[in-house]
């Protein structure tokens, strides 16, 4: 059984006649779902006096819950989440989507409502939320039914939800777990970020994390890709829904590619986009990469891989790259030449 204090925390406990102190934990249950027996971890709520379970306020609807999302995951359905998450991506409301996807007007409005969805109906539901192609025959599909409005918003989402594919699936959920881990980040500091998470792990781990080669453009190394994927939000924050289609997924990365993940980002993140810009700027690939060009004269020249790699694998030697404390070093030292 797993304790969870709740220090400080008191109700009444019935067999103690008083109000007392208490401490949650995890208690299995067996429960007889469609003639078929489940096993569910619940938790309840236990006297710190003497020992019996009290009844608080909230429990049972907490219950009702760890059930409900217990049951779905043992059975593979789709969760109220996924759906909510659905909706967001497509940018479509419960009634549209529901006709979207063949089913009747209230089918997706009960789903939220807590109903549990037929293995069937679940999968439809889970293949919509992976495969923006999927979507997109099946707004086809049912197109007579939706309003115009709807049908146009939710293709036009589809549409650009495939171009997130057109990078790596490696980069693509890098950027998804620097979008989790940090509240802002706009298109300038992002590109800097890939640029020094690339960097670093090829200094670790003697091979680049991305397969893509970045250029040397003005404003510092520059994946054209990403680029791309990003260009409307200009200087501003990203806040961009598509990437709610790779929400939890942090786990296709391994544990050392989150390793220089949370190095980069725990020290490099820490600054705006400009000062980023200001480290690449001082640093051999770039600088070699714009010779002849300029300070504002465009270029597209490649930042290749295996010259990011000679270029940090040197600065390994001399700081110590896969600490924070080596990082932040190497940081002060790069601003203090660029002053």
């Amino acid at each position: 059984m797993s304790i969870m204090t709740e220090k400080g925390r008191r109700d009444f406990c019935i067999e103690c006649r008083k109000e007392t102190e208490y401490f949650l934990q995890k208690k299995d249950i067996i429960k007889n779902i469609k003639d078929k027996e489940y096993t569910f971890a619940i938790t309840v709520a236990v006297c710190a006096e003497c020992g019996e379970e009290m009844s608080i306020p909230g429990l049972i609807d907490r219950n009702v819950q760890e059930i409900d999302t217990q049951y779905r995951a043992l059975e593979g359905l789709v969760s109220i989440d996924d759906i909510e998450r659905l909706m967001k991506i497509y940018k479509i409301g419960k009634a549209p989507l529901s006709l979207a996807l063949g089913f009747g007007e209230v089918t997706i409005p009960r789903y939220l409502e807590g109903q549990v969805p037929s293995k069937e109906y679940s999968d439809i539901i889970k293949t919509a939320l992976s495969s923006p192609a999927y979507m997109k025959q099946k707004l086809s599909e049912n197109r007579e039914k939706l309003t115009d409005a709807a049908y146009r918003k939710a293709f036009a989402a589809a549409e650009s939800i495939e171009s997130l594919f057109s990078v790596s699936d490696k980069m693509l959920r890098v950027i998804a777990y620097i979008f989790e881990k940090l509240e802002e980040v706009t298109p300038l500091a992002l590109q800097k970020l890939l640029y020094f998470i690339q960097g670093v792990y090829c200094a670790l781990y003697g091979k680049p994390i991305f397969e893509e080669d970045c250029r040397a453009w003005v404003h510092g190394p520059v994946y054209p890709e990403v680029y791309e994927l990003f260009r409307d939000f200009k200087y501003n924050p990203i806040d961009d829904a598509r990437f709610a289609l790779l929400e939890g997924t942090e786990d296709a990365l391994t544990d050392d590619e989150k390793r220089v993940s949370d190095l980069v980002m725990n020290t490099f993140g820490m600054y705006g986009g400009k000062v980023l810009e200001k480290i690449t700027h001082n640093e051999e690939p770039w600088m070699e990469a714009r010779k002849g060009y300029g300070d504002s004269i465009p270029s597209s020249e490649l930042l290749l891989k295996e010259r990011i790699m000679k270029y940090y694998t040197l600065i390994k030697q001399k700081y110590a790259i896969d600490t924070e404390d080596g990082l932040r070093i190497y940081i002060h030292d790069m601003l203090d030449e660029a002053i």
